[in-house]
């Protein structure tokens, strides 16, 4: 079952990336990040950790190995960011929430919608997070350059 889901959020993310106009040469690369970020995703969700959580942890992730890619490739990190996060975005979800408010069963409208806006919103701070530490430990690398230049 999980080898399943890893090749469908393999081409998800690499069928995203053709969309987007990624380099050929990174659509492999796009996948990879795609995958493994799903794969957080199941494995965190198999141990019962929320879903909110477990989005998060995968964006970061997926951040983190954007990061790695655009530096090791020389290609703009939005390229597998966006790609990479394309199998967590919570679109069955948000249309699920939609055809609940059709029907009028507006409770599990709400419900349903209320768990769509915080998975989107672990995406974002996932992203955010991710970047942040970056700019941390640049920083942190930068003060030990300058100190060293000093001596």
């Amino acid at each position: 079952m999980i080898f399943e889901q890893l090749v469908t959020s393999f081409f998800a993310a690499a069928a995203f990336a053709v969309i987007f106009n990624a380099p050929k040469k990174a659509l492999i690369q796009c996948g990879i990040v795609g995958m493994l970020g799903w794969l957080v995703y199941t494995i965190c969700t198999m141990q019962n950790v929320d879903a909110a959580i477990a989005t998060m942890a995968s964006s970061v992730l997926v951040a983190v190995l954007s990061q790695f890619c655009a530096k090791l490739y020389k290609t703009p990190i939005i390229i597998f960011t966006v790609s990479g996060i394309i199998p967590l975005v919570p679109g069955g979800l948000a249309y699920d929430a939609m055809r609940q408010f059709v029907e009028n069963d507006y409770n599990m409208a709400v419900q349903l919608a209320a768990k769509a806006f915080l998975i989107s919103g672990a995406i974002a701070l996932g992203l955010v997070f991710s970047e942040i530490i970056n700019q941390v430990i640049r920083k942190m690398k930068w003060t030990v350059v300058q100190q060293k230049t000093k001596q």
